[in-house]
C-alpha cells in the first residue's frame, strides 16, 4: 500500500505542478510572511508603548525646567555592587542607559531574527530594496552631519543622526496613519531593522575605547554556556546566572554590554510549531493528566515550552517590559533639556542640532524613497519595493523619528551644551518627521480607491501564502464563484473557535464579491470526533449536501458520535446505506489527509487558519476584522485588474 506522504506528493505534483514545498514541511521552518501574527504583536505593542514614551519625555521636560536640579541630582546618583574585590558602579542614567537597555536590543535582536527565519527577510528576492533604503537612510545623514560639524570637535558625533528609533516610529506611523495595510508595517520594520544592527554595530567598534581581552574572554565562555543552556533543557537555569555574568565581563572589558542584548536575539532561532511538536506536547500533558506527578508535571511543562522557539518565549516574556518599562524610562532619564529661551535660540541654530535635525528630516526621506527609486529605475522594474511608492514615502518621513539610539549614541559622543543640543535637534526631528508623515498619508486617503491601493500596496508580485491554489473542480465553494475576494479557512468541526468563526463567515458572505472556501484540518488530539466529522461532511459532499451537514456538524459540535453523524445524514435525506458504508469504510480518509499536509505547506498548524486571495490572515477573526482585510484584497484585485486590462489594450 501506497504511503501517505507517497500518495500526497503525487497529488501536490498533480495540483500544483510539482512546486517544491517551502522548508519545513519535513521538520525544518514552515514559510511565514513578514505580516504575521509576531509583527501584528510587535507593532500593537509599540503604538501601545509610545503613549507612555511621549509622556514620559513630556515628563522629562518638565521634571528638568521646573524641578530646578533635582532631574540631574537623581539620574547622577550612583549606584553599585561589588563582590569581592570586583565593583560594578555607575549612574542611575548609565544604569539606564547600558544595563535596561539591553532588553531593548535584545528585542530588537529576537524580531530581527524572526524575520531572517520567518519573515520578509528570509526571501532574498525582497531584500535588497529595503536593506539598500536602509543603508543609504544611514549614510546620508551622517554626510549632512558631517557637513554641518566636519573640523569641530564635535565631528565624532556623526552617528547621533543615523538610527531611526523603531518602536516610536512604528508607534507614531499606527496613530498619523489609521488603517493602514499591514505589508506596509512590515516593510518599514524591515528597514528600521537593518538601521538598528548597523547602529548596535557603530556603537560597539566606533565608540568604544581601550578593549581588556581577559573580561572579554570570560564574556564569550558566558554567552557560550547561556546559548548551551537555551538548547538543552536540563541546564536552562543556568542561563540567566550565564547572562549576568557576560553583562559584568563586558562592562569590564570596555565594550558596552548592551550589545549582549543585540547578539543574544540573533543568537535565538525563531520556528512556528508544527503538527508533529504540537502532538508531542498534547501527549506530554495527557500523560500528566493520567498520573498528575511532580515529574509528569515537569516534563508536561517542558513539552509545551518546547512546542515554542526560544525566540518566540523572549519575545512574549520581553516585550512588554522594554516596551512599557524600559523604554519610557529610559526618555524619563534622557530627554530632559532646557527650554529657556536664551538655550533653545542659539541650541537650534548649532550645528550640532542643525545637522541632526536636516539628517533627519532631509537625509533619512531623500534615502528612502530615492534609493528604492533608483534601483527600480536601473532594474527596468524587476526590483521594486513591495509596497507602492507613496507607502515608500511615507516611511522616509516616519524614518526622521529618532530618539531611542540617537540619544544613546548622544550621551556616548556628546557632553554639557553639545549633547543638550544633539537631544533638542533629535526632538525636533521627531516632532516634524511624525508630521510630515500624517500629510503624507493623508494625502494618500484623498486619491480614488485604485489610485489609492497602487499608492500603498504597489503592484509587485508577492509569493502567496496558501501553496495549493483554490480549485473549483476539487475545492468545497460557497457563495459568488466568479467573486473577486477568496476565503479559504483550515478548521475542524469540533473546534469551538471554528463554530463561533463560522457566524462570523456568515455575515461575510452576504457581500457577493466573496467566496469562502473550507478545508479540513482536524487536530485529533485534541478532538477526537474531528477527523469522523471531517470524512462525514466529505461523504455528504460526494451526494450534493457538503455545505448542509458543515452547518449541521459546526452547530452541533458536541454531538459527533457514529449516531449523531447518521442522524444528520437522515436529517438531509442522504442514501444512508452509501453514506455508511463510506463512513465505516474510510472512504474519504485520503481526502481529509490531502487538505491536512496541504495546511502544513501553508504553515497552518492551528484552527481556524484564513487565507484571503492566497495571503494568511493574522489576528482576530471576527467579523469587522475579517470585513476590513477583505476590502482591501478586494482593492488589490480590481486594481490589479484594472492594470492588467490597460496594459493588454492595444495603443
Amino acid at each position: 500500500m501506497e504511503s501517505r506522504r507517497h500518495r500526497f506528493s503525487k497529488w501536490r505534483d498533480r495540483v500544483i505542478g510539482g512546486r517544491r514545498p517551502p522548508p519545513g514541511v519535513d521538520g525544518g521552518t514552515v514559510w511565514i510572511r513578514s505580516i504575521g501574527f509576531g509583527v501584528a504583536r510587535f507593532v500593537r505593542t509599540e503604538a501601545a508603548s509610545s503613549v507612555l514614551l511621549i509622556i514620559a519625555i513630556t515628563a522629562a521636560l518638565i521634571w528638568s525646567n521646573l524641578g530646578g536640579d533635582s532631574y540631574q541630582e537623581f539620574w547622577n546618583t550612583r549606584v553599585s555592587a561589588r563582590l569581592g574585590p570586583a565593583e560594578v558602579s555607575m549612574t542611575l542614567t548609565e544604569f539606564v542607559s547600558s544595563g535596561l537597555m539591553t532588553f531593548f536590543f535584545l528585542v530588537i535582536g529576537l524580531e530581527a531574527r524572526r524575520e531572517l527565519d520567518l519573515g520578509a527577510l528570509r526571501d532574498h528576492r525582497r531584500l535588497l530594496v529595503p536593506i539598500a533604503a536602509g543603508l543609504a537612510g544611514m549614510a546620508l545623514p551622517v554626510l549632512i552631519f558631517l557637513s554641518f560639524n566636519a573640523g569641530t570637535a564635535n565631528e565624532h558625533g556623526w552617528a547621533v543622526a543615523m538610527s531611526t528609533d523603531t518602536a516610536l516610529a512604528l508607534g507614531l506611523i499606527t496613530f498619523v496613519g489609521k488603517a493602514l495595510p499591514a505589508q506596509i508595517r512590515a516593510f518599514i520594520l524591515t528597514v528600521f531593522i537593518v538601521d538598528d544592527l548597523v547602529a548596535l554595530a557603530v556603537i560597539t567598534f566606533a565608540y568604544t575605547g581601550h578593549v581588556e581581552i581577559v573580561p572579554l574572554m570570560i564574556a564569550v565562555f558566558a554567552f557560550a554556556v547561556m546559548l548551551l543552556s537555551h538548547r538543552l533543557a536540563r541546564v536552562s537555569w543556568l542561563a540567566v546566572p550565564a547572562a549576568i555574568g557576560a553583562w559584568i565581563a563586558l562592562f569590564f572589558s570596555g565594550v558596552d554590554p548592551i550589545v549582549l542584548g543585540l547578539i543574544a536575539g540573533l543568537t535565538a532561532p525563531a520556528r512556528v510549531p508544527t503538527r508533529r511538536t504540537l502532538d508531542d506536547a498534547a501527549g506530554s500533558f495527557r500523560r500528566f493528566r493520567e498520573q498528575p506527578t511532580p515529574q509528569s508535571a515537569r516534563l508536561a511543562t517542558l513539552g509545551l515550552k518546547g512546542a515554542l522557539s526560544v525566540n518566540e518565549r523572549l519575545q512574549t516574556a520581553f516585550l512588554p517590559w522594554t516596551s512599557y518599562v524600559i523604554v519610557p524610562l529610559f526618555a524619563l532619564a534622557n530627554a530632559g533639556i532646557s527650554l529657556e529661551p536664551s538655550f533653545l535660540l542659539g541650541a537650534l541654530m548649532s550645528p550640532v542640532a542643525l545637522g541632526v535635525i536636516v539628517a533627519y528630516l532631509v537625509g533619512k526621506p531623500v534615502a528612502v524613497l530615492g534609493v528604492p527609486a533608483l534601483i527600480s529605475w536601473l532594474s527596468r522594474g524587476k526590483l521594486r519595493p513591495p509596497v507602492g511608492w507613496v507607502a515608500v514615502a511615507g516611511s522616509g518621513t516616519i524614518a526622521g523619528v529618532g530618539f531611542t539610539v540617537a540619544v544613546l549614541v548622544a550621551g556616548i559622543a556628546f557632553t554639557g551644551r553639545a549633547l543638550a543640543e544633539a537631544k533638542l535637534g533629535v526632538l525636533v526631528a521627531a516632532i516634524v518627521a511624525t508630521a510630515l508623515t500624517w500629510a503624507v498619508f493623508r494625502l494618500a486617503a484623498l486619491l480614488g480607491p485604485d489610485r489609492r491601493s497602487r499608492a500603498l500596496l504597489g503592484d509587485a508580485p508577492e509569493r502567496p501564502d496558501l501553496v495549493v491554489p483554490v480549485d473549483p473542480n476539487r475545492d468545497h465553494i460557497r457563495g459568488n464563484g466568479n467573486a473577486a475576494v477568496t476565503v479559504v479557512e483550515y478548521g475542524d468541526f469540533q473546534c469551538p473557535y471554528c463554530g463561533r468563526a463560522e457566524r462570523e463567515v456568515r455575515q461575510l458572505l452576504s457581500d457577493e464579491d466573496v467566496r469562502f472556501v473550507w478545508r479540513n484540518l482536524p487536530i485529533a488530539d485534541v478532538h477526537p470526533r474531528a477527523q469522523a466529522a471531517a470524512e462525514a461532511a466529505e461523504a455528504a459532499g460526494s451526494q450534493g449536501a457538503f455545505w448542509a451537514m458543515h452547518d449541521l456538524l459546526l452547530h452541533n459540535q458536541n454531538h459527533l458520535d457514529d449516531d449523531d453523524l447518521l442522524n444528520y445524514a437522515s436529517i438531509l435525506e442522504l442514501d444512508l446505506d452509501r453514506f455508511g458504508k463510506e463512513l465505516a469504510g474510510r472512504t474519504f480518509q485520503n481526502r481529509v489527509e490531502e487538505d491536512l499536509l496541504g495546511a502544513d505547506l501553508s504553515g497552518a498548524a492551528g484552527t481556524p487558519t484564513f487565507f484571503i486571495n492566497g495571503r494568511r490572515h493574522y489576528g482576530a477573526y471576527d467579523v469587522e476584522s475579517l470585513r476590513s482585510a477583505v476590502m482591501l484584497a478586494r482593492d488589490a484585485s480590481e486594481a490589479a485588474t484594472r492594470r492588467a486590462t490597460t496594459t493588454d489594450t492595444p495603443r
